[in-house]
């Protein structure tokens, strides 16, 4: 998913060089998802950034396994729905994934264009769908990481924070959006000016969110339920974690939960990517990863 305008980052954060031979953090997706036996990669963008987008992957990952676009849109909605005047937020990652529901027929990842997700989490998933699904089933998964493990020292971030019953299945996510340090830990500081405390241990989803073809039918009605109850919120988004509380909790769908013990990073501020580079420099010299990827 490549489609976010990335404002808290200042620039297309999706194509930004941080590899030690010019890699965006797409590619070593990529690369992790290929080692672990993904066959094929559908990019959700948006139409403004196909140039640019095209420019930097379409050579260099085409001859590596299949790839395909396509365009997330502020006008792609529901009939009979039209976009509110003055909306410019993309409409959220459920919203996302729904672009793509032509492309796949198959059990499928869906991940951010601008998280480090470590290879061990596109193992555990692969292993995951290719194990223990078949292309109708209603059981998903998502992979989870320490909340403290997933943090930036340069802003809030926005977290999913999920709790599992004792086998291991998802009950639900609860999104937060202003997770940040504060001088009493970690804590949610809610728009309405009230703090929450968190755990550092609490397993949080990072969208890294296994699917088959279901999805696309158990959503497309609660993406039209919410676009229609949110018309007059230009902020509302329509995220993955919402859309997978709402079947879990109507009996629709299960999720297991995959936990990884690779550390997350992102580029969610600016001031985050000499950390992201210094990090992937370390993983190449340990030898996870080699010095160029694409040869």
């Amino acid at each position: 998913m490549a489609a976010g305008i990335g404002s808290r980052y200042g620039s297309l954060k999706q194509i930004d060089p941080v590899g030690p031979s010019g890699e965006t953090i797409i590619d070593y997706s990529v690369f992790d998802a290929i080692r672990a036996g993904f066959g094929k990669i559908v990019f959700i963008i948006r139409k403004d950034i196909e140039n640019d987008f095209k420019d930097v992957f379409l050579s260099r990952l085409g001859r590596h396994i299949p790839v395909e676009y396509v365009f997330q849109e502020l006008d792609k909605l529901p009939d009979g729905i039209c976009v509110p005047e003055g909306r410019v937020k993309p409409w959220g990652t459920g919203h996302a994934i729904l672009m793509a529901k032509d492309l796949i027929r198959e059990p499928f990842a869906a991940v951010n264009a601008d998280d480090f997700y470590g290879a061990g989490a596109f193992q555990v998933m692969a292993q995951y769908l290719t194990s223990s699904v078949n292309p109708v089933s209603t059981d998903f998964a998502m992979v989870g990481y320490d909340l403290e493990n997933t943090m930036s020292e340069f802003g809030s971030v926005s977290r999913g924070i999920c709790s599992e019953n004792g086998n291991g299945w998802l009950r639900n996510v609860v999104e937060h959006t202003c997770i940040q340090f504060t001088t009493g830990g970690i804590a949610d500081l809610k728009d309405s000016g009230e703090y929450l405390p968190l755990k550092g241990t609490d397993i949080v989803s990072m969208n890294f969110w296994g699917f088959t073809p279901a999805y696309f039918t158990l959503t497309e009605p609660l993406f039209r339920d919410f676009i229609a109850g949110n018309l007059n919120n230009p902020r509302a988004e329509f995220y993955i974690p919402y859309a997978v509380d709402r079947l879990i909790n109507s009996g629709k769908a299960r999720v297991k939960v995959l936990h990884s013990h690779d550390r997350w990073f992102g580029v969610t501020y600016k001031e985050d990517k000499p950390l992201v580079i210094e990090k992937i420099r370390q993983l190449t010299q340990s030898g996870i990863y080699p010095e160029t990827l694409w040869t």
